[in-house]
């Protein structure tokens, strides 16, 4: 039952993701050039999304997804070129352990591309983070950091652009797993939409 609502939950977010590709491709047939890409790359990004955690101790499934808001997401990157970019994306998203607020995000190299003027695809892999959230520490109690491995995939349309700024709109898919105490593990599942603020 578990491996098909996971099933499930991926399968959604796919389409969801799918569905916002083709929409942003579709929204922008003619090639514009009205900013100049060039320099270091800085974004973040607010909004929400659903995130879905499975934990091999059993104490935590896939039964139940959690609404989350985004929770820091940031890209740092460098223009190789007028629509190639090499980033460093941190993807975080706040969910609930044990009556606890817990972060679930990463530290992902990754390339961003272009593929029209205001549209673009975004992906890597990397290192993935579930630690607490900085606002609900306690001594002893949700103080543990796990980490492991993450892959990303994201797109976004640019709806306003002026000089080097950008807003976009975007969607986000993260998979990740982080190594437990006691060779347990932690797997989630993150999809979120929000807006970015983008400096080149």
């Amino acid at each position: 039952m578990k491996t098909i609502k996971k099933q499930i939950v991926l399968r959604m977010a796919c389409v969801a993701f799918a569905l916002v590709s083709s929409v942003t491709y579709a929204q922008n047939t003619n090639s514009e050039t009205t900013t100049h890409r060039d320099g270091f790359i800085i974004e973040f990004v607010v909004g929400g999304g659903l995130i879905s955690i499975e934990d091999s101790e059993g104490i935590q499934t896939f039964d139940k997804s959690q609404g989350t808001f985004v929770f820091p997401d940031l890209k740092l990157g460098y223009m190789l070129n007028e629509r190639l970019a090499i980033t460093a994306a941190m993807p975080g998203n706040i969910y609930e352990f044990q009556d606890n607020d817990r972060n679930f995000g990463g530290f992902i190299p990754s390339l961003q591309y272009w593929v029209k003027d205001r549209w673009w695809i975004h992906g890597g892999i990397g290192l993935a983070i579930d630690s607490p959230a900085l606002y609900d520490i306690k001594d002893d109690i949700n103080d543990d950091w796990n980490f492991g491995c993450a892959v990303m995939a994201s797109t976004g349309y640019e709806i306003y652009k002026k000089k080097n700024f950008a807003l976009n709109v975007q969607s986000k898919l993260v998979l990740g797993s982080v190594s437990l105490d006691g060779d347990a593990h932690r797997d989630a599942v993150l999809f979120n939409v929000g807006l970015g603020f983008s400096w080149f």
